[in-house]
């Protein structure tokens, strides 16, 4: 059958509709695995914060003790004896929302000079993470 010479095809063949699909659907996969990467680091990033916040949280009740009258001397005796020792219950109860598994750990060194090192570990999308704060304290 012969076409009319003023005729003009339009629309897209079958092939032409399903490369535009194809190519639809790749760059949707890629934005939402974009999307999902963010979300991720953006949890990870919110439980960093939380931690270095619990960190010092547990560091300034240690400056604390050590500015009290008498407080100084004792103060290796109770970091080694556990006193800021804490795990998720002790965290809560301190009225501090705990991450997953989170816990707390501190410890000394030095005598007249004390280099203390409040660590929190925590579980984040099934990795481990620990930070750190170390802070050097002076008898008042």
């Amino acid at each position: 059958m012969r076409r009319p010479s003023g005729f003009v095809k339009k629309g897209f063949t079958l092939s032409e509709a399903l490369l535009a699909i194809c190519l639809l659907a790749i760059v949707f996969a890629a934005s939402v695995a974009s999307f999902m990467n963010c979300f991720i680091l953006n949890e990870a990033n919110r439980s960093l914060a939380i931690a270095t916040t619990h960190a010092n949280y547990a560091m300034e009740e240690i400056k604390d003790k050590a500015a009290t009258p008498g407080g100084f001397s004792g103060l290796v005796s109770l970091i080694n004896s556990g006193n800021w020792n804490w795990n998720s219950a002790t965290i809560n109860n301190k009225g501090l929302l705990a991450l997953n598994q989170e816990t707390i750990n501190t410890s000394v060194s030095g005598t007249d000079l004390l280099d203390i090192t409040v660590s929190v570990a925590w579980i984040v999308h099934g990795r481990n993470r620990t930070i750190s704060l170390e802070s050097l304290v002076a008898e008042p």
